[in-house]
């Protein structure tokens, strides 16, 4: 009878191959819009599993080739000698991430996990130990479990949270899901940030998705990933990284956000620089595969690599961000810089300022935000394999539309060009209409130029073209489109005021349409219901000042369960007015 009670306080929420048991009182966290988060996970994890098996099969292929090179020359000890210092530089170099000079060879990074590499030695196959993942906030344990149910070749999942309730929960849901999730899932009550120092290079992949900021767990999880490792790290306080609170931003993340059109985009730069500086602290770095945002939050994926001589290459990737507080103008000003002189290569402070004291096209002065990654943040070889995946298992993923999407707008992307422009916010300064995103994309084509949408806002447009090549088209447009008369200290007014360089050609270029375009792909989706966005942090009394949080129906759904939780404990048990022991 109890446990039939017991019961009346669950639901039981279904997603992909697992089920949880979630208690209706808000005592554990959970966000059916993070269905998103998980599936994209799920297929970068997948992709993960299998990069790193063609990586150990590569390095196995270099270590026979040169023994047997080594076999065929000589086999005394000189010879054996030599061909086992070649190995340990195959094995060295193995990542192919970064050119290194060959006098440094300690501590150079490695494709797969060291550990792994130590593990296969005595083992005649060669055969890598399966990943063993890390989910350092696991709340209800879905993630954990989805990820031991449907990921194939994954090994020990590790789930941890230092709320008890939440850690009933997730054992409580393991059993729930049968022998695969009790084999493969443990749970622990821990705090995070102890565990993953006391576990160094220890898991596969750690997977960081707290309520908030990521920015107190950073450090011990760039500790805990093995060479060549992949970190998942989620951030959803955007309005601390878009420039809301940009003195928060510098003390959480050490850079201060600008806000503009491309603010959401800045938000994942920030947060690549943050995680990069923690790992140069331990001679490593990160090589970012995909970057995303998606409805509330910012979601990257980095390999982490440990190398001293890698690490100095850091301040290249990285940029400071000056934006004029009058028109759209942006730059960025590099903080380093290499100088090569024969084999040797110097590393040098970037060169400065990039800007006069006034933007030179409309005359205002600049905010000045950053560091920021201004390195690629996607690996395009990833997006197309982690994109083909999720469409050849199309059944598996619940949100599939909406990640296939995110996914084929990231795969058009052009990787090396930082930031974007807003056509809307160009054609605002200058009071002018709009031209299509076609007769735009066509004058830069065919100014020699690239161009691209981005997946952060379907009316951003990224471009290598200057600046000055930028206003020199919209200048054009004007001619031919004529605004009306304008204050002359305005910005737009300055800006035509002068008369264009480039003669800009608006004749429809062929690639002015990406191929998801030209095949009317979708590319940005609704969201599927009402109030899809963030919810509640667990523990927290749901009140009717949540209902533009939530919604309506689910915080009246809520106050009747309590209302009539509170009717059954006033209410007096059979017997006890009659009973003649009862007190008066």
């Amino acid at each position: 009878m109890k446990m039939a009670e017991d019961l009346q306080d669950y639901t039981i929420i279904k997603e992909g191959e697992a089920d949880i048991l979630m208690n209706v009182k808000n005592q554990v966290f959970f966000n059916k819009a993070q269905v998103n988060n998980r599936d994209l996970s799920i297929a970068v994890l997948r992709t993960f599993i299998s990069k790193r098996q063609e990586e150990h099969e590569a390095m196995l292929s270099r270590r026979t080739k040169s023994t047997k090179k080594a076999s065929e020359k000589d086999a005394s000890g000189p010879a054996v000698e030599e061909a086992s210092t070649g190995s340990a530089l195959d094995n060295e170099k193995s990542n192919g991430e970064c050119e290194v000079h060959e006098e440094i060879s300690q501590n150079e990074p490695c494709s797969i996990s060291e550990e792994s590499v130590k593990n296969t030695e005595g083992n005649h196959h060669g055969e890598l130990k399966p990943p063993k993942v890390l989910e350092a906030l696991s709340a209800s344990g879905l993630r954990a479990l989805r990820y031991a149910r449907e990921v194939e070749g994954i090994g020990k999942v590790v789930a941890l949270d230092n709320d008890k309730a939440s850690v009933e929960a997730c054992q409580k849901n393991i059993k729930f899901n049968g022998s695969v999730a009790i084999s493969k899932v443990e749970s622990h009550l821990a705090d995070a940030r102890v565990y993953m120092l006391t576990h160094p290079k220890e898991f596969d992949v750690v997977d960081l998705d707290p309520y908030g900021s990521p920015s107190v767990f950073l450090d011990s999880a760039v500790q805990s990933v093995v060479d060549g490792g992949m970190l998942m790290c989620t951030a959803t306080d955007m309005a601390v990284l878009c420039g809301g609170n940009g003195e928060v931003c510098y003390s959480k993340y050490g850079s201060y956000p600008l806000r503009g059109k491309y603010c959401h985009e800045m938000a994942l730069r920030i947060l690549l620089a943050s995680i990069e500086s923690h790992a140069n602290r331990y001679k490593r770095y990160i090589v970012p595969v995909l970057s995303v945002q998606m409805n509330f939050y910012v979601r990257v994926f980095v390999r982490v690599y440990t190398s001293a001589s890698a690490m100095k290459n850091t301040p290249l990737k990285l940029s400071y961000v000056y934006q004029c507080i009058g028109c759209d103008s942006y730059h960025l000003q590099p903080i380093g810089r290499t100088m090569s002189k024969g084999s040797s290569v110097r590393h040098l402070p970037g060169f400065g300022p990039v800007v006069p004291q006034g933007c030179s096209d409309c005359g205002k002065k600049y905010n000045m935000g950053g560091p920021l990654w201004s390195a690629p943040i996607h690996d395009q070889e990833w997006v197309t394999s982690v994109l083909e995946g999720v469409k050849s298992m199309k059944d598996r993923y619940p949100a599939f539309d909406r990640i296939s999407a995110v996914l084929t707008t990231i795969s058009e992307e052009l990787p090396d060009v930082p930031l974007f422009l807003s056509l809307h916010n160009l054609c605002a300064t200058l009071k002018c209409t709009s031209p299509s995103a076609v007769i735009f994309r066509s004058a830069v084509i065919n100014a020699g130029y690239r161009i691209s949408g981005t997946h952060v806002n379907p009316l951003g447009l990224k471009s290598d073209a200057p600046m000055d090549v930028i206003w020199d088209i919209m200048r054009c447009w004007v001619k031919n489109h004529p605004v009306k008369a304008q204050a002359p200290d305005q910005p737009g007014s300055i800006i035509l005021a002068k008369e264009p360089v480039l003669q800009a050609n608006f004749a429809r270029a062929v690639a002015s349409l990406s191929k998801a375009q030209a095949k009317k792909v979708a590319r940005f989706l609704p969201n599927p219901e009402r109030h899809w966005g963030p919810k509640l942090r667990a523990g927290r009394q749901i009140t009717t000042k949540h209902i533009s949080l939530l919604g309506p129906e689910a915080v009246n759904g809520h106050l009747n369960h309590e209302n009539s939780e509170e009717t059954k404990a006033k209410r007096p048990k059979t017997g006890d007015i009659n009973d003649p022991t009862s007190s008066s």
